[in-house]
């Protein structure tokens, strides 16, 4: 049997049938698998499921055989999945094909505006800041990587863009300096476990989605600009976000380490915007004009699943209630 990279998390506990037949094949079994239609696309079941189909291609699982990674098995059900949640995108994000409207749009900052850092910024506790750092986890260890698999999916200026922005996402060559070590040196700050997948069990459907578009764009040629969508959005919404992190974490007293990552974002992602806004996604459309609604769609989804992971944080907190799916982890994980 091959083995798995060093780091790498077991698997959680399903939370339902679909994700209960998956975890079982990633274990070697040959279970019959449920069908996937009618099951909710953004539950917890199918984004668990979907969740860990994707991480085989990034650092796996303890206790997974690395052959599972192009098992046609495990490929078969992923690809029923992915259908399942791409198509209630479809169905819920509206097209349209104005990319510089739509990344204008992102540009706009609201007077009233009021999301969750605006409520980390204003009066959050630190026990909320913990658990948004917590979910944040699943992706921001391994940030970047996502987008890296769209860098052999483009060619001539895009590419070379791209490869820019992400040289220094990976810390510009210092691997102290990449943004996941500094995520983990902030979780650590915060007396949050750094270990890589440490708290996908105790994260809501809403941040398995987030992260599960960012997988499924980037694995998919045909979704290439879809992710070159996501990660404008990322990189355009960044900057002010990250600035009010910054301003929650001093009026909370969080110490330097915790201070950094965030403090690196206001001014590297005020950067990264304008490179790819210019230079990956201009000559881009130039070259493939046919290619605006695949970015329109991937910059309203994005939107669209961090709405709903917003909206689930506030109901929470706003009632004084944890947002961890795990009583375990609630407040002093």
């Amino acid at each position: 049997m091959s083995t798995t990279m060093s780091g790498a998390p077991t698997l959680p506990t399903p939370r339902g049938p679909i994700s209960e037949s998956v975890l079982s094949a990633l274990r070697g079994n040959r279970p019959a698998f449920p069908g996937v239609d009618g099951a909710p696309p953004y539950g917890g079941d199918l984004q668990l499921a979907l969740y860990c189909c994707y991480e085989l291609h990034y650092r796996g699982f303890r206790d997974v055989d690395t052959d599972r990674e192009w098992d046609p098995a495990v490929l078969a059900v992923r690809g029923e999945l992915e259908r399942v949640f791409l198509d209630a995108l479809r169905d819920d994000v509206p097209s349209g094909s104005d990319v510089e409207g739509e990344l204008d749009a992102l540009l706009a900052e609201h007077v009233d505006a009021f999301g969750v850092s605006h409520h980390l910024r204003r009066h959050g506790e630190l026990w909320q800041l913990r658990e948004y750092v917590a979910h944040r986890s699943l992706y921001h260890l391994k940030e970047a990587d996502p987008q890296s698999f769209v860098i052999p999916r483009l060619h001539g200026p895009p590419k070379a863009a791209l490869v820019t922005v992400q040289h220094d996402e990976y810390g510009a060559g210092d691997p102290e300096r990449t943004h996941s070590k500094l995520f983990a040196d902030m979780m650590a700050e915060l007396g949050l476990s750094d270990a890589y997948g440490a708290f996908l069990g105790s994260a809501p459907a809403e941040m398995l989605a987030e992260v599960n578009f960012m997988s499924l764009c980037g694995l998919h040629r045909a979704l290439r600009a879809a992710l070159i969508g996501q990660f404008a959005t990322i990189e355009l919404t960044s900057s002010p976000g990250s600035d009010r992190l910054v301003k929650a974490m001093r009026r909370l007293g969080c110490g330097p380490a915790a201070l950094r990552f965030y403090a690196e974002h206001v001014e590297a992602d005020a950067v990264h915007e304008q490179l790819v806004r210019r230079e990956v996604i201009a000559p881009l459309l130039k070259a493939e004009p046919e290619s605006a609604s695949d970015v329109v769609f991937g910059v309203r989804s994005s939107t669209f699943l961090a709405g709903r992971m917003e909206e689930y944080l506030l109901h929470h907190w706003n009632r004084g209630e944890s947002s961890f799916r795990e009583e375990a982890y609630a407040r002093n994980p």
